[in-house]
């Protein structure tokens, strides 16, 4: 993999979304060469142009020369439970650039816009070399927070239209978000929805206001990459933010994002643990149908699985 092998990756990429037996074993051997990516997360609701407007971004990364992977968090087909690819259909004009390595990883019905393995598949194209590396979640609303522990650079996405503007973000997106845009500028109603934004930011305030970086609304069109320019340079203003100081902000982000990652893979393990200690008899399932029947409640259920698991009283 390191050797650049694109099977060997694919490979290791779909090992670590089916959560076969040994990838954690090889991401501990990647882990050391992990950290020097620039990670920008890009999210927002179903239909906004995120796979447009990503692919525009992955064309100007290489016009710089930088090398770039997408990890693009597809809904999960309800037949088969792998990622439909549509990202991966949009972005066909990247495919022969060796400097691009696309990943599309399917939801599983995780709804933080983020699955279990992102983190996993992000370590890897770390390990990769790739410069940047450009997160996209599928759109799930307000849950969509969770890319903010991912990634350094959060980007918010919209367009006019979807209703009830102010509903379509909600206070934990106003939070987590770094630079907003507002897509499809050519709708009606695209000025109204960027005076609403910026009137809700600049109600919300935030710890990034305090750190010296307002998010900006910016105005564009995926189709003509109109406004891609000035979403550029917001990107590279927000990097020189998270630099500045010897890198102490970038540095604190990184370290929440590390602090949830640990917390993630201990209650994973844990729970991988405790149901398999409990067996067949007393597992999962055999709860399930005590609840469902009215036999016991869950509360109960849980406390006894724990006291026999932790050999508690």
């Amino acid at each position: 993999m390191l050797a650049g092998d694109v099977r060997a990756i694919a490979r290791l990429m779909r090992d670590i979304d089916d959560g076969q037996p040994g990838w954690t074993e090889v991401l501990k051997l990647l882990h050391p060469r992990a950290g020097r990516a620039r990670i920008i997360g890009l999210t927002g609701s179903p239909g906004v142009g995120k796979s447009t407007l990503t692919d525009d971004l992955v064309g100007r990364f290489r016009a710089q020369g930088l090398t770039v992977g997408v990890v693009a968090v597809d809904p999960t087909s309800p037949f088969s439970g792998g990622a439909i690819l549509g990202d991966r259909i949009r972005m066909q004009r990247h495919a022969t650039d060796e400097g691009v390595f696309i990943r599309s990883l399917a939801t599983r019905g995780h709804f933080g816009g983020l699955t279990s393995s992102t983190r996993g598949v992000v370590t890897v194209m770390e390990a990769m070399g790739k410069d940047v590396i450009l997160v996209e979640t599928v759109g799930v609303g307000q849950d969509e927070v969770e890319i903010v522990r991912t990634a350094d650079t959060t980007v918010i996405i919209t367009v006019p239209g979807l209703g009830d503007d102010i509903q379509a973000i909600k206070a934990g997106i106003l939070e987590a978000g770094d630079i907003f845009v507002v897509n499809k500028m050519d709708r009606e109603g695209a000025g109204r929805t960027v005076q609403e934004l910026k009137n809700m930011l600049a109600l919300s305030g935030g710890a990034k206001h305090r750190s010296g970086w307002e998010p900006p609304v910016i105005l564009t069109c995926g189709l003509d990459g109109r406004g891609l320019p000035e979403l550029m340079q917001a990107l590279d203003g927000h990097l020189q933010v998270l630099t500045a100081d010897e890198g102490r902000l970038l540095a604190q982000r990184r370290r929440e994002g590390a602090r949830r990652e640990l917390m993630d893979l201990i209650q994973a393990g844990v729970m991988e643990r405790l149901l398999g200690r409990l067996g067949p008899e007393q597992g999962l399932e055999a709860m399930v149908e005590q609840v469902v029947s009215g036999r016991a409640d869950p509360y109960t259920l849980s406390q006894q699985a724990l006291s026999k698991v932790l050999g508690q009283e």
